[in-house]
C-alpha cells in the first residue's frame, strides 16, 4: 500500500517535472515534444544567452505583480498603497555552477554537463499549405497582413534534443579563469577558476577553491529565441579523491553564544559545494567515506528528521496516577527515575571527547546548565511536601486529565471513560517540576528566570504550560482563602489574533475541569468560579455590550442579536463554534444577554448539548466581552500584546491586576477606574498575577518587539507587589518552536537578566535526553524554486498548479473518497502565507480564476 510519504516522493518528482523538465536520466520524457515554446512551459532551469538583450533575457510578465485586491477598509499598513516596483528588472540566468574545495595532489576534475536544446517543429497538417508555400524559409502567417512582407509564423510545437558533455579538466591554480568551449557547436563553455586557499589553521597546505560555471555563449537570435536557450542544465562534478569539507567559518573563535553551540552540535556536518545561480545537491557520505560527488539542482529539498520525545524507564507519567498519589513521597517515588536517568545522562555525556578546545568548554557550559535543570527538578519534587503545593499538583493533575479525555472524546467520538489513562510526556512533566519551587515560593530566585520552553511544532508544548497554569490556579486558591484568591492570576499572551483563538478552545476546556473540580469542593477551593478571558480587538469580540439604541455593530448586544436572526449567515458573537466540554455546536439558544436583553450587564454562554455539565443554570465559564472581563476578573486570561495599548486609556484595566477596592456578591469587582462603586468594601487590594505565558516568543521582534518591551517595563511593576522590603514579581515563561539569541530578546523584552532553556540542549543535537531525532519516520520536507527572472505571480501560479495537480492525481489513483485512510489527504490542502492583505487578496484571485481553470 502506498504511504503517505510515498505520495510526498511524487509530488516533488512532478515540481522538478512541471517546473524545470525532464532530468538528465528521464528516458520517457528524453525526446519530448511541447506544446509551447519551452520558456513558457518551463518555469526554471534554463540559460539564456550571455549579454543577449533585454527583450531576450526578460520574461514578457516580469512586472506582473500579484493583482492588487484591497481586502479591508481600515487604514491600516496592509491597505496602503504598495511601493513602486524596482526599476531595474531581473533577468534569466546566462550561467550557473558550483564551488567546491580539492586537496592539494587533486589535479584533475571530471565534469559533465548535461542539457535540453528544443527546436521548433514545422505546422501541423491545417498549415500545411502554408508551410509548402514558405518552402525551406518555414511557415509564415499572411492573415494579419495579406498585402505586406510575409514574416514566419511563430513554432507551436517544440522538439528537445537532449545534449550530454563528459570532460577532465586541469584544476591547478590559475591566474585567469580558464574557459573550455563544450564540443559539437554547442555554444556553451564551461569557465574554471582555481586559487590556493590561504587558511592553513583550517585546511591543509595546498587546499584550492575550484569553481565551475556552465556559460551560455550562443549568439541571440532575432526570431525563435528559445532556439538559443538551454534547458534543464545541469553541471555534475567527480573527484575520485573527495572533496575537501568546509566547515562552518563562524563557530571559530566567536563570541556569539548560539553560534558556538551550533559549531558543537553540528561538528560532524559539512558544506560540500556550493551553488550560485543554482543550489548544490550532495550525498552526504557515510562515517569514514569521502564525498566523491556533487551536482547542481534547480528545485532542492533537505529533510529535516522528527524530534520525538523520549520515556525514561521506571517513570510513572500517568496524570490521574499521579493526582491519586497519597503523599509527596509516593510521587517522588513514581517520577525519580526520570530525574536518575537524567544525572546518568548528563555524566555520559561528559565523558564524550570533542575536539579542539573551545568546543569541548562549549559542551561543557551545555551539560553544566542540564544539571542546573536537573538540580530544579528535584528540587520541584522537594517542595510537593508542602501540603499546599501537593494538593495543587494532584488537582491539576486531575484537572488535565480529564480535560485530555474530553479533548479525545470530541476527536474520536467515543466516551471519555473509554480511553487509556491520560500520561504526560517526559520533558512536559520535567518542565512543571522546574517551576514549582519558584511558583510555590514568591521569594525564590527562580522566580527572576526566564524559563524558555523550546521544542518543535506538535510536540506538546501548550500542554506543557497550561498544566503549569492549572498548579498556578489551584495553588492560589489555597494560598488565599476566601474572595481574596479571586482575580487574575494568568495572563497568556500571544501576537497574532489566530494564534490566540486557536488556544481559546484548549485552555477553556482546562478552566471547564478546574470549575467542575471547585463545584465539587467549594470549600476547598473557594466560591468565586474559575473563569477564563478572553482580551483581544473588536473584530474577534466585543468590546462592548451595548444596549437598545446604541447601533453598535460591533457591541455583544447587536451580535447576538444578528446571529439569533440568521445563524447560518452571521458568525458566533463569541470566537468560539462548539461547547469546548462536549463539542456540541452551540446555536441560537446558546448564548443569553442578561438581566434583560435591552440593557445586558452580561453574556452568558450555555451549551444545549444533552447531558453536558455546563447546560441551563450552570453556564460555560468564559467570558469574552471587555467590559464583563473588568468586572468578572477571570483567572485566566488570553490576550494579543497589542491590546496593552489600552492600558494608559481605559482605567478600568487596572483592575486586572488587581486593583480594585470593592466586591459586589456575584456580580464582581470594582475599582477606582470605574465611574461607580458598588458592594462593600475589600481591606486589600487582589494579588496581581503570579504566572505570564508568552506563546511564540520569536514572533515578537523588531518594531513589534520594541513597543511590547515598552509596555512590559508598565506590566511588570503592576504585577509586582512589596512584602517586607522585597519585591515579588511574577513568574515569566515563554514557549517558542525556533529560537536564536533568546537571552538578548527576553532582557529587552521583560528586564530579566537569566533566561534558562528547556529542554537544555546537549553536545549531540539528536539527543538532548528528554527528546531525540528519529531517523526512522519521515521528516519534514522542505523544498525551494530557484527561479530567477520571473514574477511573484507567475511562481505562484506554477508551483500551485503543480502540486495540486499531483495531489489530485495521487488521489484518484488511491480511490478517491472511497479510501477512508486515502495516502493522499494530507496533500489535498495547500497552505500559503502571506505579508500582507493585500498579497493574499491577489494571491486568492489567482487560485480562484486561474489556479481552477488550468
Amino acid at each position: 500500500m502506498t504511504t503517505s510519504a510515498e505520495v510526498r516522493a511524487t509530488l516533488v518528482d512532478a515540481l522538478n517535472l512541471d517546473l524545470v523538465g525532464p532530468t538528465p536520466d528521464d528516458s520517457a520524457h528524453a525526446e519530448e515534444i511541447v506544446p509551447q515554446p519551452p520558456s513558457k512551459w518551463y518555469l526554471t532551469g534554463f540559460l539564456a544567452p550571455f549579454g543577449a538583450s533585454l527583450e531576450v533575457r526578460a520574461d514578457d510578465d516580469t512586472e506582473d505583480d500579484l493583482p492588487e485586491e484591497i481586502t479591508t477598509n481600515d487604514a491600516s499598513e496592509d491597505s496602503q498603497n504598495p511601493d513602486k516596483p524596482a526599476a531595474r528588472r531581473a533577468l534569466f540566468p546566462a550561467s550557473m555552477g558550483l564551488s567546491v574545495l580539492l586537496s592539494g595532489p587533486t589535479t584533475q576534475l571530471e565534469v559533465e554537463a548535461t542539457w535540453g536544446d528544443y527546436v521548433p517543429l514545422p505546422a501541423l497538417d491545417e498549415d500545411a499549405g502554408a508551410e509548402a508555400e514558405a518552402g525551406a524559409e518555414g511557415a509564415f502567417d499572411a492573415e494579419d497582413n495579406p498585402d505586406g512582407p510575409k514574416r514566419k509564423k511563430k513554432a507551436d510545437r517544440w522538439q528537445r534534443v537532449p545534449q550530454r558533455v563528459r570532460l577532465t579538466i586541469n584544476v591547478e591554480p590559475q591566474p585567469e579563469p580558464v574557459e573550455i568551449e563544450l564540443p559539437g557547436g554547442s555554444g556553451l563553455s564551461v569557465v574554471m577558476t582555481s586559487r590556493p586557499v590561504k587558511d592553513d589553521q583550517r585546511f591543509a597546505y595546498g587546499t584550492k577553491a575550484v569553481s565551475v560555471f556552465l556559460v551560455n555563449y550562443r549568439q541571440a537570435a532575432s526570431g525563435e529565441r528559445d532556439a538559443t536557450f538551454a534547458f534543464q542544465t545541469c553541471l555534475r562534478l567527480r573527484c575520485p579523491e573527495g572533496f575537501v569539507p568546509r566547515p562552518d567559518p563562524r563557530g571559530v573563535s566567536t563570541t556569539d553564544w548560539d553560534d558556538a553551540v551550533a559549531a558543537v552540535q553540528y561538528r560532524y556536518d559539512y558544506e560540500y559545494a556550493v551553488g550560485h545561480n543554482v543550489s548544490a545537491q550532495v550525498a552526504m557520505p557515510k562515517a569514514g567515506e569521502v564525498c566523491t560527488e556533487v551536482c547542481t539542482t534547480w528545485v532542492p529539498i533537505a529533510e529535516v528528521p522528527r524530534v520525538a520525545p523520549t520515556t525514561p524507564q521506571g517513570v510513572q507519567l500517568g496524570m490521574e496516577a499521579l493526582a491519586q498519589a497519597t503523599d509527596a513521597a509516593t510521587v517522588r517515588g513514581m517520577v525519580g527515575a526520570m530525574i536518575t536517568e537524567y544525572r546518568a545522562w548528563i555524566a555520559a555525556q561528559r565523558t564524550v571527547a570533542i575536539a579542539p578546545q573551545a568546543a569541548a568548554d562549549v559542551a561543557r557550559d551545555l551539560l553544566d546548565k542540564a544539571t542546573t535543570a536537573c538540580n530544579r527538578m528535584e528540587e520541584g519534587l522537594q517542595a510537593l511536601g508542602d501540603p499546599k503545593v501537593f494538593t495543587a499538583f494532584q488537582i491539576a493533575n486531575r484537572a488535565i486529565a480529564l480535560a485530555r479525555r474530553r479533548q479525545l472524546s470530541q476527536e474520536q467520538g467515543q466516551p471519555p471513560e473509554s480511553f487509556s489513562a491520560p500520561a504526560w510526556r517526559p520533558f512536559q512533566l520535567a518542565f512543571i517540576l522546574i517551576n514549582l519551587a519558584g511558583l510555590a515560593n514568591p521569594r525564590h530566585p527562580d522566580r527572576e528566570v526566564v524559563d524558555l520552553l523550546f521544542f518543535p511544532t506538535g510536540g506538546g508544548k501548550t500542554e506543557a504550560y497550561l498544566g503549569l497554569a492549572a498548579f498556578t490556579l489551584v495553588l492560589r486558591r489555597l494560598t488565599h482563602p476566601g474572595i481574596q484568591s479571586a482575580g487574575l492570576a494568568v495572563l497568556m499572551r500571544y501576537t497574532l489574533r489566530l494564534l490566540t483563538l486557536d488556544q481559546l478552545e484548549r485552555a477553556s476546556r482546562l478552566i471547564c475541569a478546574l470549575e467542575l473540580e471547585r463545584q465539587k469542593a467549594p470549600e476547598t477551593l473557594g466560591t468565586w468560579p474559575f473563569e477564563i478571558g478572553l482580551w483581544v480587538g473588536q473584530s474577534a469580540t466585543p468590546n462592548r455590550l451595548g444596549k437598545k439604541g446604541d447601533k453598535d455593530q460591533y457591541s455583544a448586544r447587536q451580535r447576538t442579536i444578528d446571529f439569533k436572526r440568521d445563524s447560518k449567515g452571521k458568525p458566533s458573537p463569541i470566537p468560539l463554534e462548539r461547547c469546548p466540554w462536549c463539542g456540541e455546536a452551540f446555536s441560537t439558544n446558546s448564548f443569553q444577554l442578561l438581566p434583560t436583553e435591552d440593557a445586558p450587564k452580561a453574556l452568558k454562554v450555555m451549551c444545549v448539548g444533552r447531558g453536558c455539565d455546563f447546560r441551563s443554570r450552570n453556564p460555560l465559564p468564559i467570558v469574552a466581552v471587555d467590559e464583563p472581563i473588568y468586572r468578572r476578573l477571570p483567572c485566566f486570561i488570553i490576550a494579543t500584546v497589542d491590546k496593552f495599548a489600552a492600558l494608559p486609556w481605559v482605567g478600568q484595566t487596572g483592575a486586572l491586576f488587581g486593583r480594585v477596592t470593592h466586591y459586589q456578591e456575584g456580580e464582581g469587582f470594582y475599582s477606582p477606574g470605574d465611574p461607580t462603586l458598588a458592594g462593600r468594601p475589600l481591606d486589600h487590594y487582589l494579588p496581581p498575577p503570579d504566572l505570564i505565558i508568552q506563546d511564540e516568543l520569536h514572533l515578537i521582534s523588531g518594531p513589534l518587539g520594541t513597543m511590547v518591551g515598552l509596555y512590559e517595563t508598565a506590566i511588570d511593576t503592576l504585577c509586582s507587589r512589596e512584602d517586607n522590603g522585597h519585591t515579588l514579581r511574577p513568574k515569566v515563561i515563554a514557549s517558542t518552536a525556533t529560537v536564536r539569541r533568546a537571552d538578548r530578546q527576553i532582557r529587552a523584552l521583560f528586564g530579566r537578566s537569566k533566561v534558562d532553556i528547556f529542554p537544555p540542549p546537549g553536545p549531540d543535537r539528536h539527543n538532548s535526553f528528554f527528546a531525540k531525532t528519529d531517523f526512522k519516520s519521515p521528516g519534514r520536507l522542505y523544498v525551494g524554486v530557484a527561479s530567477q527572472g520571473r514574477s511573484l505571480k507567475v511562481i505562484l501560479l506554477r508551483v500551485y498548479l503543480a502540486l495540486l495537480a499531483a495531489a489530485q492525481r495521487q488521489w484518484d489513483a488511491a480511490e478517491g473518497k472511497g479510501n477512508k485512510d486515502n495516502p493522499a489527504d494530507p496533500y489535498m490542502t495547500l497552505l500559503g502565507y502571506f505579508n500582507s492583505l493585500r498579497e493574499l487578496g491577489g494571491s486568492r484571485r489567482i487560485v480562484e480564476d486561474e489556479v481552477n481553470s488550468r
